[in-house]
């Protein structure tokens, strides 16, 4: 196995563009590192892009952020102006592991890992963010529910790594949120996961709104019946009813020792009503479990 550490996104391209296929981006580590260790993966080339300095870095970009693909998550649990515009967002990415994992593991990393009970991607979802994939072939951007395909896969053609992750612009009255449920109270893998993004207006009733669901079917899942459950909506309880309702119908869940297919498939519409309820009274400045943002 070869290991390289580029310091600029052309160089990483041209490493993996000349590449065997057997190839791996080593952004955290927290997942790459248990899976070479275990024998799971066996590339020929290993490329670390933590040399690269727009992989370490969060911007701000046309009112919204740019966040690299190698910023640990405690690094984005601690940046004020994304914790405020998107507590949802930071809530599931400190979901990730233990404290020392926090140091290391990435947003993206957990993307493309490409678990359907990764904690970030249904948050992500629900915020509308966008990756940017680099290859040979130039640049995209791609909606995060685009990107996994199945368990362990994803849209990246051979030589394409993401760059980076972008969180957009809020509006006035906007928040999110995020919820998961576990056999345990902390570090294990959701049996549902659930992020739910508002945006109201003056009068506080629902403009927009999209949800998110994790470990409910193959790939999370974006649930547009469930957001337009909210929209002109104040979100209230016949809302909320049809909301959860459409996030149980989305489910296609498997039975295994987490829960049962009818389990996850009541705990989704319970999740997303919950977590709908965190975002509005967030959006509307109301303190709800943790407060407002």
């Amino acid at each position: 196995m070869r290991y390289e550490r580029p310091e600029t996104i052309d160089a990483a391209v041209g490493l993996l563009a000349d590449a065997p296929s057997r190839t791996r981006v080593l952004a955290g580590g927290t997942d790459l590192l248990v899976q070479l260790r275990a024998g799971i993966i066996q590339p020929d080339l290993v490329v670390d892009i933590k040399a690269i300095p727009a992989m370490r870095e969060i911007g701000v970009e046309e009112g919204g952020f740019r966040i690299g693909a190698a910023v640990a998550g405690a690094e984005l649990s601690e940046h004020p102006d994304v914790k405020q515009l998107w507590p949802g967002v930071v809530e599931a990415v400190d979901l990730i592991g233990s404290t020392q994992i926090q140091g290391r593991c990435t947003i993206i990393g957990n993307l493309c890992n490409a678990s359907p009970a990764a904690d970030s991607v249904p948050a992500l979802i629900a915020a509308g963010a966008t990756v940017r994939i680099v290859g040979s072939g130039g640049t995209r951007d791609l909606p995060v529910e685009d990107v996994i395909t199945g368990p362990g896969q994803t849209v990246l053609a051979d030589g394409e790594f993401i760059t980076s992750v972008y969180l957009p612009a809020r509006a006035a009255r906007s928040s999110d949120a995020y919820l998961r449920l576990i056999p345990r109270t902390e570090m294990d893998i959701a049996v549902v996961g659930a992020g739910v993004s508002v945006c109201l207006d003056e009068g506080g009733t629902c403009k927009t709104a999209r949800v998110g669901l994790g470990a409910v079917a193959a790939t999370p899942l974006l649930v547009p019946s469930a957001a337009a459950a909210l929209v002109g909506t104040k979100i209230d309880e016949q809302a909320l009813k049809g909301l959860s309702a459409a996030a149980s119908a989305a489910c296609q869940p498997i039975d295994d020792k987490r829960g049962t297919i009818e389990y996850r498939t009541k705990i989704a519409g319970v999740l997303a009503r919950r977590a709908a309820v965190i975002a509005r009274d967030r959006a509307t400045g109301v303190a709800a479990n943790g407060g407002a943002h």
